[in-house]
């Protein structure tokens, strides 16, 4: 199957934007399995390699933790993953700001955009 990747951010970095949003999203719940190493790597089309890169990397985040024999899972510490989730939304609102002043955007328009883009999705 495969993903379309970006091509100016590398893989793993990708991959691991990829699980820590389904994590915030609740699709995968603390103290879930992620899948083996070999099925991820065949269901996103990417080398083993760079899956066992991407579970150390969330490990390293606290957000993942390896058991010896049964696999990696999704950590029990809600603490860490509300972290994560505040992270996540700092990083995406620093791009979003960003890259809305790069264009010449001021806060106030950003601010009265996402009010009118609200309310256009209580529409539908």
């Amino acid at each position: 199957m495969g993903i379309d990747f970006q091509p100016d951010k590398p893989i793993y970095q990708q991959l691991i934007d990829r699980l820590a949003g389904e994590i915030i999203r609740g699709l995968r719940k603390p103290g879930d399995k992620l899948p083996s190493v070999r099925e991820y790597a065949v269901e996103t089309g990417v080398n083993a390699n760079t899956i066992q890169r991407v579970y150390r990397k969330m490990e390293q985040m606290n957000i993942a933790e390896s058991r010896r024999g049964q696999g990696t899972f999704v950590t029990e510490d809600t603490g860490k993953l509300h972290e994560l989730r505040e992270k996540m939304k700092e990083t995406y609102i620093h791009s979003f700001v960003q890259d809305m002043s790069d264009l010449g955007f001021t806060l106030e328009e950003m601010s009265e955009g996402l009010a009118h883009y609200q309310e256009g999705e209580q529409d539908d």
